[in-house]
């Protein structure tokens, strides 16, 4: 019982941390990783920077990785705080189980 009802509650909890990411974290992730690729192309070609593909390459990796640590981080704060809520459900449950039981 403990597993399955601290495991559903954190797909829940993974589920709306993937609708809040594509809410409010999608655009600020890409835009941060955007400005980082900038940054780092122009460390390595110089500013202004030219509209060669290998600068291109460098942004668009950059927006990736701040795309995917903004999703990891936010899916998995919301999956551990739905687990950690069905932990604390499932113990609730049994201590009225036990208490039933006296």
């Amino acid at each position: 019982m403990k597993t399955t009802l601290s495991r559903k509650t954190a797909y829940i909890g993974a589920g709306a941390g993937m609708v809040l990411f594509a809410i409010f974290e999608l655009l600020p992730g890409s835009l941060l990783g955007g400005a980082a690729g900038l940054k780092f192309a122009g460390m390595l070609f110089g500013l202004p920077l030219e509209s060669g593909m290998i600068q291109r390459v460098i942004v668009l990796a950059s927006m990736l990785i701040g795309v995917m640590a903004s999703g990891i981080t936010i899916v998995t704060a919301t999956a551990t705080m739905g687990w950690l809520a069905g932990a604390a459900l499932q113990g609730q449950g049994s201590e009225v189980t036990a208490a039933s039981n006296k």
